[in-house]
């Protein structure tokens, strides 16, 4: 079999359904709620706390409810196409297994090994805005940590490893190895904090709102003294290519296919669940927001807290700090969950070691995969600044969307009469739209970030031509 042939080869639908109805590795205990709050607890975050404030004030003024909608819109055209492959292929592993059907191997071992790393990223960034969180409560409490326990090198003076992010890191490793239910249980009541938080940002902050801060809703472009823009349509576009970090996250909770109870009807419905409850607050927050408080004010480390605290409501913002503690921690479980699934079926299906494809005897995870990926991001959240990991965490999500939905079009050429229990609607404009707008906010990524994403792949291809080629559990079965 020839080099391409063996990279192209593919699972069929039929095959991958018949091992999701064979396989027990896993515990079916997740219902439709609990995979809802995975999705909600892996997007609503720094986005809803931090990023519509700052955008506001930096990008698009008022206007940034729009920059959610745009981008919004890239993430609910392949939020349709995960809703399709997820009630198809109920299968952990996500975008790996879904391209492995479609696409073949080489192409499905590229994503899986792009998503590892990402959601691994994603875990270190919002252990370090959680460990800052954190710091700033013992602070004020007058329990401050030593200088060199308080940040990696290069983030102040004497300081030498960021404890808190790495423990926080660990410590949901833990909460993941144990019994599937019981990690979802707490993070549906994290989950539910942060609904809470929010509605009271409303609730509260609709009583508030001067429609006067509302014009001009696009503020006139402007270019800075650092020869950057800011403000009118472009600044919008900015702004969207930037919250698109905040509106990406349901796909964690297709990870969990294989511990759903019934995922052919729930998965589908927890993916657009929980990007539709996530948005309309996106969208509500940004409106009130920039409604009780100018634009101009809100480029702070918590735009939303203090801005109730400049209209003399301090309790608000003491309630919605302690509740970005709590659900950051949704965060983390969602990404490491994710991770660890997508680790476990790339051993599964042998193209990384079987050693890491197995489950806990007595509670049903992954934890080999988990242990692994714990200690990976206790490192990097505790030696590496905020921004330096921030840069990396976007292009293999987006890379994983633009597969899937050229997936779906691919699907309903060679396999159209397949039964589906969720079908994305207007197939191939809707894959369309999700490929064309990934592919722009690719374009807006920094060199930075490329340069490492070739770094990484280019490792990945060694190791599947070294290792995963040759080890390939459908290549033994096919006599390859």
């Amino acid at each position: 079999m020839s080099l391409v042939a063996r990279m192209l080869r593919h699972k069929s639908v039929e095959q991958l359904q018949a091992e999701a109805g064979a396989r027990r590795d896993f515990r079916r205990v997740l219902g439709v709620w609990q995979l809802t709050a995975i999705g909600i607890g892996g997007i609503i975050g720094v986005g809803v706390f931090v990023l519509a404030g700052q955008q506001a004030a930096l990008n698009a003024g008022p206007a940034v409810a729009i920059s959610f909608i745009i981008a919004g819109i890239a993430s609910a055209a392949a939020a349709l196409c995960y809703a399709e492959f997820a009630g198809l292929i109920p299968v952990t592993g996500s975008a790996y297994t879904y391209s492995y059907a479609t696409l073949g191997e080489g192409v499905a071992w590229l994503i899986g090994w792009d998503l590892l790393l990402e959601y691994a990223l994603i875990v270190a960034v919002v252990a370090i805005g959680w460990s800052g969180y954190v710091q700033a409560a013992l602070n004020l409490v007058g329990l401050p940590l030593p200088i060199w326990a308080q940040g990696a090198i290069g983030t102040g003076e004497g300081r030498v490893f960021n404890v808190i992010a790495a423990a926080i890191t660990l410590a949901v490793a833990a909460l993941l190895i144990f019994r599937t239910e019981w990690g979802a249980r707490f993070n549906t009541f994290v989950v539910a904090i942060k609904v809470a938080a929010v509605l009271l940002v409303l609730g509260v902050g609709v009583f508030y709102i001067n429609p006067a801060n509302w014009h001009p809703f696009i503020p006139e472009r402007v270019i800075g003294a650092d020869g950057v823009g800011h403000f009118g349509y472009q600044g919008i576009a900015t702004a969207a290519a930037v919250v698109f970090f905040a509106v990406f996250g349901y796909d964690t909770l297709t990870t969990a296919a294989e511990e759903s109870k019934n995922p052919q009807r729930d998965l589908p419905r927890a993916v657009l669940l929980s990007l539709g409850i996530s948005m309309a607050m996106y969208l509500a927050v940004s409106m009130v927001l920039t409604g009780i408080a100018h634009y101009s004010t809100l480029h702070t480390d918590a735009p939303v807290a203090d801005a109730f605290k400049n209209i003399g409501l301090p309790w608000i913002a003491v309630t919605i700090s302690v509740a970005a503690v709590f659900g950051l921690i949704s965060v983390l479980f969602a990404f490491m969950l994710g991770a660890s699934r997508i680790w476990f079926a790339l051993s599964r299906d042998g193209l990384l070691p079987g050693w890491f494809a197995h489950v806990h005897p007595r509670y049903g995870t992954p934890h080999r995969t988990t242990i692994a990926l714990g200690v990976f991001t206790a490192i990097v959240a505790g030696l590496f600044p905020l921004d330096e990991v921030a840069k990396l965490v976007n292009i293999g999500v987006l890379s994983a969307f633009i597969v899937i939905c050229s997936s779906i079009i691919v699907l309903r050429v060679r396999k159209p009469d397949l039964p589906r229990s969720f079908r994305t609607p207007w197939v191939p404009f809707i894959p369309l739209i999700g490929i064309l707008f990934s592919l722009w906010l690719l374009s807006e990524l920094a060199a930075i970030t490329w340069l490492v994403f070739v770094v990484w792949v280019s490792l990945g291809l060694l190791v599947y031509f070294a290792y995963g080629m040759r080890h390939s559990k459908l290549a033994k079965s096919e006599g390859a």
